[in-house]
């Protein structure tokens, strides 16, 4: 079975191809089940492997760079994170019909949360443990600044946003009022530029790369984006997780002074808006978590945040046009 393809520069993996990949290089999982995971990840294609292990395949160029440097450094963070990350046992080389590195884990324990459902509400002890991650893994002291390190995402400014969330905006007026969305990002862009040093970042932190169980964070998935910058970044969780109870116990947690809550904001907003054109056909539960972050950006501005809209952009998340089920 061919995997569906996300991204136009995306090489073909194959379920059969792989399992042909796994036999040959780890032939003590030959003959194994081997079934791929959905919802589908956005930059890897992920299968599950004897209901024990995880497999992992870049889908481009880009994520195979990501994980290369992912190999080397997330394993030396994993013993001071209070979860669960993936550690390889088993790294995979190229093979004809597939030309980058991939690896083996052990599985993880859990499923994603989903946000924004009445009858499952996210609790506030799993806003607490994610905060908690968060700030363990701001606290390690990285390395100095590189260009192997270097994420736009850890940028200490919003303003290099500006042109590409305005883009997305436009592309947006099927499901959202873009006048509000303007004016929300009117506001959003002056957010303060970061002052404190830098730190390690995940750059990634939604919930499709969240592992639950009973209500706890077990594990935190795919770390391609690992890079040195401006912790802000892993804010956006506040907006595509939590409601606003929850969201106000993971800042509290999380002790963001006003200007990184702001840029953190800012973030969720623009990665919201980008994302949700992109994969509305495509990728349907990331354009789900995209739409409520967006939403739950804009129904957090206060109309002294926003003057002109006179409340409009403060109305329910469910007064936007969801995207497909």
């Amino acid at each position: 079975m061919l995997i569906e393809k996300l991204h136009v520069d995306e090489v073909d993996i194959d379920t059969d191809r792989v399992a042909a990949m796994v036999a040959d290089q780890f032939p003590v999982w030959a003959g194994t089940s081997l079934e791929p995971v959905y919802p589908a990840s956005t930059d890897n294609v992920m299968f599950i492997l004897n209901r024990h292990f995880g497999v992992r395949l870049p889908r481009t160029p880009a994520a195979a760079r990501s994980l290369e440097r992912e190999l080397v450094h997330a394993p030396r963070l994993a013993p001071m994170l209070p979860a669960r990350i993936p550690a390889p046992v088993g790294i995979g080389r190229p093979a004809e019909g597939y030309p980058f590195k991939w690896f083996i884990s052990r599985w993880i324990e859990g499923g994603n949360p989903v946000p924004g459902r009445p009858d499952h509400p996210i609790p506030n002890r799993l806003a607490v443990d994610v905060a908690r991650f968060a700030r363990a893994l701001h606290s390690v002291v990285p390395p100095p600044a590189s260009e192997e390190l270097f994420s736009y995402r850890g940028d200490r400014s919003v303003r290099p946003r500006e042109a590409d969330t305005r883009a997305a905006i436009g592309r947006c007026g099927d499901h959202f009022d873009t006048a509000a969305l303007h004016r929300a990002w009117d506001v959003a862009v002056e957010a303060p530029e970061g002052t404190g040093p830098p730190s390690w970042i995940h750059t990634d932190l939604h919930p499709g790369n969240l592992l639950v169980k009973h209500g706890r964070l077990e594990g935190v998935l795919d770390w391609g984006g690992l890079a040195v910058g401006d912790p802000a970044i892993d804010l956006i969780v506040a907006w595509n997780l939590f409601g606003p109870e929850e969201r106000e116990v993971f800042r509290a947690e999380m002790k963001a002074d006003d200007g990184t809550w702001a840029r953190g904001r800012a973030w969720a907003l623009s990665v919201g808006l980008v994302a949700f054109p992109y994969y509305v056909h495509t990728n349907r539960a990331l354009a789900a978590v995209s739409w409520y972050q967006i939403g739950q950006v804009l129904a957090e501005l206060t109309e002294a945040d926003l003057p002109a809209t006179r409340g409009a952009a403060r109305q329910d998340v469910s007064a936007w046009r969801p995207p497909p089920a």
